[in-house]
Parts: structure tokens; C-alpha cells; sequence
């Protein structure tokens, strides 16, 4: 079942507020092709843009979810920013350097991990009494199974 523009559109302003992003301007955009992500946030920090990228093929009921997962990316964008700035200080521009490539991928790790437990919490603060999305780890089954 596709979700709708409106139902993001909903939540969008919701969250929004909650999140205290009502400076921002936030569109939202439904994504119908073939897309590996479930949602990703394009940012424009010196105009407060942002456009919400929502794939279609993601469950109603986890829509929620996945709206605040990406605006708490763009609420932390300021920190992503500073750390990548610093990794780059740290260990240069070469992005083949394995070291580089550690920090990055750690920091990303981290970065992940600490949004969908700012999510979890804030979608169970706010009453909600759905099951989490299992998409990370049902993927990895998947490929297990399939091995």
C-alpha cells in the first residue's frame, strides 16, 4: 500500500514543531523509483532549507518513523557537519587513507545509532504503542537466508 503526500505532509508538521524546526523551511518529497533508502533529508543550512525524502514503498505504519528519523538528522546536521570537518583536519583529504575510512565509518555507525534511539524515545514519549521497524535487521536476514 503507498502512503500518501498528505499523511507526510501531517506528520511533517507535527514533528516539526515538536522538534522545534519551525524556522526551517521543510518540503517533502515522495519518492516513487526504485530507491534502496526508506528516507534522507537534503539540506540547505544557510537558507533553512530541507527537503524530506520519503520512499513510497515504505510500510503506513512505520511512516512516522521514518519522519523523524531524517528531521532528527537535520536537527543534529550542525554536529554531523562539525565532526566530518574535524575527521578531515584529523586525517586529510584521501579518502583511500584506512584510517579516514575508519573514523568516517564509526562515526556514521554512531551517528545512526544514536538517531533511531532519539526516534525510539520520542515515538514511545509521544504515546506510540506500534512495533519499531525491524528494516535494518530484516535485511540482514534476508541475506543471511539467501547465503
Amino acid at each position: 500500500m503507498s502512503i500518501s503526500e498528505k499523511k507526510i505532509g501531517v506528520l511533517l508538521k507535527k514533528w516539526q514543531r515538536i522538534l522545534r524546526l519551525r524556522d526551517w523551511d521543510i518540503k517533502h518529497v515522495l519518492v516513487t523509483e526504485k530507491w534502496r533508502k526508506s528516507g534522507d533529508i537534503k539540506i540547505d543550512r544557510d537558507n533553512r532549507m530541507a527537503a524530506l525524502m520519503v520512499n513510497d514503498s515504505v510500510p503506513e505504519k512505520q511512516l512516522e518513523e521514518v519522519v523523524v528519523h531524517e528531521l532528527l538528522h537535520l536537527r543534529l546536521y550542525g554536529m554531523d557537519q562539525m565532526i566530518e570537518a574535524n575527521i578531515d583536519i584529523i586525517f586529510g583529504s584521501d579518502s583511500s587513507d584506512p584510517k579516514k575510512q575508519f573514523a568516517i565509518n564509526t562515526f556514521f555507525i554512531e551517528l545512526e545509532s544514536t538517531v533511531e534511539n532519539l526516534t525510539k524515545a520520542l515515538l514511545t514519549a509521544s504515546g506510540r504503542e506500534k512495533d519499531f521497524w525491524f528494516n535494518r535487521v530484516d535485511k540482514q536476514i534476508e541475506k543471511e537466508l539467501k547465503q
